[in-house]
């Protein structure tokens, strides 16, 4: 592999989570990279695929000023401030819904898909709207429900009814009950928006590969739970479908956060949008790449996930079709390495944790570790050259 001594690289990593923000990481990986060539022109170009740090990102690509609301968390009672982002002009909100129902507001031992609700997501909404927000971007992951986005919808004015009439609980132990959504009561200002939802995956709603089945452990479900969990979604699938006029089960990240895609989708009328081509599309990462020898992209783990809508896949896909080599700096990788690098077209990579690096120093050494890394990286791809 050909690179110059003077090389313009483009630095675009998601963040490590738990670790290092997208914009941290990139910071680290610009020093390594001058560690190795100090004559370097490197651009740092944090990215996001929808998840955790979607508003940091695009915080400056936007020029989104950051607000802070208090809205319900994900746990019955609870109140949380939830960060978002609201344009210059007030045309534009940016809410990552992970701030009003993410699992990281939810302690280990109460983590219940069951009981965890997304109504703050509703009510951010609700506040950009109150600021005049025509567009209204919602980054979709790390959220700690499996509710479809009912509690989003019941904050909105829609009602959702068991066999009685009555509003069924919040949360995913409702929707088995649920028999009708009645709309006619939603917030009149939704139907002059338009709603994006940025989604890091694209897993349907239900099934094998559904929101349930594929992430409710991580959301404190028990293995016995999975199957009525998907079987609420599939109720509620099915009621969009016959109430609301639009068919979600299949679509392409509607199981995202917990079937938040679907509820966008069905009861907002809103858009779902892979978040890596988002964020691509709102910074101008396609144009401003044109002329680089190479770019180093990275994130926390990467697997078989990865490939759908992930940033590492995005980046490489986009820069590929450019003509530009890409490597990568990675936490944790599911794989061997030369199948990992193989499988996902890199030209390198490099891993955090390996046989002299554990997981938790990973954690929490990860800024010197990713600038150390970064140089490793780059120092092979120079002696290894044409």
């Amino acid at each position: 592999m050909l690179i110059p001594l003077n090389p313009h690289i483009i630095l675009a990593p998601s963040s490590f989570k738990g670790s290092l923000t997208a914009r941290d990481a990139a910071h680290a990986m610009a020093i390594g990279v001058r560690d190795v060539l100090p004559a370097a022109h490197v651009m740092e170009f944090p990215m996001a695929d929808g998840g955790e740090g979607f508003v940091d990102v695009v915080h400056d690509f936007l020029g989104v000023t950051k607000r802070v609301s208090e809205v319900h968390g994900p746990l019955p009672g609870q109140r949380v401030q939830a960060t978002w982002g609201l344009s210059a002009d007030g045309h534009v909100a940016v809410i990552e819904i992970a701030s009003a129902a993410g699992l990281g507001l939810v302690p280990e031992e109460k983590r219940n898909p069951q009981l965890t609700t997304t109504v703050g997501v509703g009510e951010l909404i609700r506040a950009a709207l109150e600021e005049g927000a025509e567009t209204i971007y919602l980054g979709l992951g790390g959220s700690a429900t499996i509710d479809g986005g009912a509690g989003m919808a019941e904050a909105l004015g829609v009602r959702l009814l068991d066999e009685h009439g009555r509003p069924i609980l919040q949360g995913a132990q409702g929707l088995p009950f649920l028999r009708r959504v009645d709309c006619s009561s939603i917030d009149e200002r939704i139907a002059q928006v338009s709603i994006i939802a940025v989604c890091d995956v694209r897993n349907p709603l239900t099934g094998p590969d559904g929101s349930a089945m594929v992430f409710g452990r991580q959301k404190g479900a028990r293995p016995e739970d999975l199957s009525a969990l998907d079987d609420g979604l599939r109720r509620l699938g099915e009621r969009i479908e016959s109430d609301c006029h639009i068919s979600v089960d299949r679509l392409p990240g509607a199981g995202a956060a917990g079937g938040l895609g679907a509820g966008v989708a069905g009861f907002l009328k809103g858009r779902l949008e892979r978040g890596i081509d988002v964020v691509m599309a709102i910074s101008g990462f396609r144009e401003r790449i044109a002329g680089a020898d190479l770019v180093l992209t990275g994130e926390g783990r990467l697997d078989r996930q990865t490939k759908f809508g992930k940033v590492i896949a995005g980046v490489v896909e986009c820069s590929r079709h450019a003509g530009i080599p890409v490597a990568a700096v990675v936490g944790t990788i599911e794989d061997p390495v030369e199948e990992v690098i193989r499988s996902f077209g890199l030209s390198d990579l490099e891993r955090l944790v390996n046989s002299e690096t554990s997981f938790e120093q990973a954690v929490s050494e990860a800024f010197p570790l990713l600038r150390c890394r970064t140089s490793d990286l780059l120092h092979r791809l120079i002696n290894t050259r044409a």
